[in-house]
């Protein structure tokens, strides 16, 4: 065992297969099956606004909070979690592996594509301090937020339980997801950076 987590982790400095992940994925999917939960990452804020009381003045949040303690632990630990992978088992890794033409995009947008794990030109204080920047994130927050609770899940949910439960709003959710991808990176991105 030790020597399978040397290659993995220690010897190499590349992120784990793809395969590994999906593993990890469906198992953790078949557990949360056969204890009858459903996965995702969203359905915490209606946990944590129902542990202040507020279900006593709005019938959404009147729920048993208690139950979703390991939900609750599911966040934390992946908090913790990524915060450890990214601080001790890959400290020399300062780029993402990005495609030619990811890489190009990113150029041909402003974006220096050997910076990081996330672009300064779209973080930085100064873009996010613009009237621009404090608009876009306090309305995509909100549309965020609005949209993971109104369409009853985040993409995790929809993506990972729902699409495996073969639901069709969860497949209709997903595609959207992706629509919005699209027209984040083509339309919103380049006019932030304008």
């Amino acid at each position: 065992m030790e020597q399978i987590w040397n290659q993995l982790f220690v010897e190499s400095q590349a992120y784990l297969p793809w395969y590994w992940a999906g593993t990890g994925i469906a198992l953790v999917m078949l557990a949360l099956l056969w204890l009858g939960e459903s996965f995702g990452i969203s359905s915490n804020f209606r946990t944590i606004c129902a542990m202040t009381g507020i279900g006593r003045r709005c019938d959404f949040f009147d729920i048993d909070w208690r139950h979703q303690n390991w939900n609750l632990s599911f966040l934390l630990g992946s908090m913790v979690g990524g915060f450890l992978a990214y601080h001790f088992m890959y400290p020399e890794a300062s780029a993402l592996n990005l495609s030619q033409a990811t890489q190009e995009l990113l150029l041909s947008m402003g974006i220096n594509p050997q910076q990081g794990f996330y672009p300064m030109e779209l973080l930085s204080l100064e873009n996010l301090g613009s009237p621009a920047g404090i608009v876009m994130t306090l309305v995509g927050g909100f549309l965020v937020g609005f949209g993971a609770r109104w369409a009853g899940g985040c993409t995790s949910g929809h993506a990972i339980s729902g699409l495996s439960n073969l639901q069709l709003p969860s497949l209709i959710a997903v595609v959207g997801f992706f629509i919005g991808g699209l027209i984040s990176t083509y339309l919103i991105i380049p006019f932030l950076l304008g």
